[in-house]
């Protein structure tokens, strides 16, 4: 087999066993094969007149998602507008939060459980993710596929973590060094940890798992 059909082979395999576990812990989970196929099915599943919240995500914006939606008139709530004072930062966190829909990823995903876990420093997107009263999607690349849950504690704190902190251009250990030191930093973002073993109860939750490393 050629290298890279052997490669996305890998992923397809990986990203199926997967969603394998997530279905059987009550979440509605796909493969999907790259970027472009997840955009689609994102935007068919979405409604147009719904209003969307979307935390914050590197990976939703890289598929562009983000920019999708408010092409086409969708009402969307995102905290990442520059220059948003303290007051007006908080008010989009609830309209994220009370959206028909929140859309989102995860820092990494336990294999063996299924589990989903995320790290932040305010408690807004973890918030999100584990109680709001509208839908959840969430989209996470191969590369957020840990073989446990330790593993997957680790990927969030050592991958995600330091890449987040740079961008956010923060003054962090791990900004500097590139792996978590569990500082006591001013500009700390591991601050709130969730871990979804199963989807909260009553909730509509779905769960993208893209053939292409995204995000952080």
């Amino acid at each position: 087999m050629d290298i890279y059909k052997a490669r996305e082979k890998s992923y397809e395999v990986l990203g199926k066993t997967v969603c394998k576990q997530l279905n059987s812990h009550g979440f509605k989970a796909k493969y999907l094969a790259d970027r472009g196929t997840a955009l689609k099915e994102a935007l068919k599943l979405i409604p147009q007149e719904a209003s969307v919240g979307i935390p914050g995500t590197v990976t939703v914006r890289e598929i562009g998602l983000l920019d999708s939606l408010m092409a086409r008139n969708s009402r969307v709530f995102h905290n990442w507008y520059p220059n948003l004072t303290k007051k007006e930062q908080n008010e989009m966190f609830m309209k994220e939060l009370t959206s028909d829909w929140i859309v989102m990823s995860v820092n990494a995903i336990a294999l063996d459980k299924g589990t989903l876990i995320n790290i932040d420093g305010t408690g807004n997107r973890v918030g999100a993710m584990s109680w709001a009263p509208g839908k959840l999607l969430i989209i996470a690349g191969i590369n957020k596929i840990a073989s446990n849950v330790h593993a997957a504690m680790a990927r969030a704190r050592d991958t995600a973590t330091p890449a987040n902190t740079i961008r956010l251009n923060l003054s962090t250990p791990c900004a500097t060094i590139g792996h978590c030191m569990d500082c006591d930093s001013s500009d700390r973002i591991c601050n709130v940890t969730t871990m979804l073993e199963r989807a909260p109860t009553g909730r509509e939750c779905h769960v993208f798992i893209v053939g292409e490393k995204l995000g952080y």
